[in-house]
């Protein structure tokens, strides 16, 4: 069957075209029905005219806010994303990124025991009321900062694995930006106000995305709801989790200065869109805020795969070499998120690098693609040799060299 926009207008003229009198006219009934195809028609085409246009994403009362979407890398709304502002509790989402690191490096285990130190146990703000002097798991600290946004817990959690919170912020400040986070910068393991302390809506919509794909074991425990520890049981304060089942993370963040901010992420049809939203007004607010964004982003776009990992895209002369012609495509699977409808719109231009000569190795690169939409340039990937070419004989090369001058 055919696809796309028009293949839909030549199905749908074709139809009307039924609509013709034979001798002696219509009856009633005839005129009725094609009445209600022309109506029919006239719906359905503006149903694929409505597609096209671009929904504006919602405005929200919040200081900042991003809409991001996890494969594609793509920002579907923002407003103000670069501003800095302050991460409150919403720091301590790099705080168990920094430990996952040391998880997976050896450094620490979930089952070791953590010794509470006494600045530990007397920090203030949210806490998972661990005693000073007692001992006290990785796994249990992991769950009370996740789950209890425990001030406490991320002390403790940042001296055991760097000595200090101060050397700890170090390695933070460090993660954030090999992960490209251009505008943070951190002071301490809790988020608690400091002018050291600071990041915008877009970086933290990458720290949350860097989460979910390096340590999706850890991302996992922020859709627990409540936490039990020392007989106190404390539950999410990420409102979210309770009125949507698609959420599944990730953190709340406030204090005066900083106001009600909320990282959150969800996942609906394979898609994972995460937003960020920042200095909003009240819990309501931010909640709201946040599904808003959530809610138009899954409603008016898709992620497609375009590609698979090195899929074929093109097959160019290959001069001077052991064979003719030389297999190219992208190294990595290719994911884009369009608007919804919009799939068969895209285009793509492939620019390849002329004249290619051998020999050329596996992985080189050897040219780009554009994909596009209306014009747009959607995303430039990287167009890779999928094979080995070696050099031909000395007569082949010297034959295609000749060719080469001849063109």
């Amino acid at each position: 069957m055919p696809h796309g926009p028009n293949a839909q207008r030549n199905l749908l003229r074709n139809a009307a075209s039924g609509c013709r009198p034979a001798a002696g006219g219509f009856s009633l009934v005839e005129r009725r029905a094609c009445a209600f195809l022309a109506a029919l028609v006239f719906f359905l085409f503006t149903i694929s005219a409505a597609a096209k246009v671009e929904i504006p994403a919602p405005r929200l009362d919040a200081t900042s806010y991003v809409l991001y979407e996890q494969d594609s890398g793509r920002v579907l709304a923002e407003s103000n994303a670069d501003e800095r502002v302050e991460p409150a509790s919403i720091t301590k989402v790099m705080t168990v990124y920094v430990a996952g690191h040391a998880l997976r490096e050896g450094i620490i285990s979930l089952d070791e025991e953590v010794v509470v130190s006494e600045k530990a146990w007397k920090m203030e703000g949210s806490r998972m009321f661990i005693e000073v002097g007692t001992r006290v798991t990785v796994d249990e600290l992991l769950e009370g900062i996740i789950v209890q946004s425990g001030n406490d817990a991320s002390v403790a959690l940042a001296e055991h694995i760097s000595g200090t919170e101060e050397v700890f912020a170090g390695l933070m400040t460090e993660q954030a930006q090999r992960l490209g986070m251009k505008n943070t910068s951190f002071a301490n393991a809790t988020g608690l106000p400091d002018p050291n302390t600071y990041t915008t809506a877009r970086d933290l919509a990458l720290l949350a995305a860097a989460l979910v794909r390096d340590f999706p074991e850890l991302y996992a425990r922020f859709a627990s709801k409540e936490y039990t520890y020392n007989e106190i049981r404390q539950p999410n304060r990420n409102r979210l989790l309770y009125r949507d089942d698609s959420v599944d993370g990730i953190k709340t963040g406030h204090t005066e200065a900083a106001g009600y901010c909320l990282l959150s992420s969800a996942k609906r049809d394979g898609m994972r869109l995460i937003a960020a939203v920042m200095g909003a007004d009240s819990d309501t607010a931010r909640t709201e805020a946040s599904q808003a964004l959530l809610n138009y982003g899954f409603r008016f776009f898709e992620t497609r795969e375009i590609y698979r990992a090195e899929a074929v895209l093109a097959e160019p002369r290959v001069w001077g070499g052991a064979a003719e012609t030389l297999p190219v495509g992208p190294a990595q699977a290719v994911a884009l998120t369009i608007p919804r409808g919009r799939y068969d719109d895209l285009s793509a231009e492939a620019t390849l690098a002329e004249p290619l000569r051998a020999p050329v190795g596996k992985g080189q690169r050897v040219g780009s693609m554009a994909i596009r939409l209306e014009g747009e340039t959607l995303a430039e990937i990287e167009l890779v040799a999928l094979r080995d070419v070696a050099e031909g004989s000395l007569f082949s090369r010297l034959y295609d060299e000749l060719m080469l001058l001849l063109e």
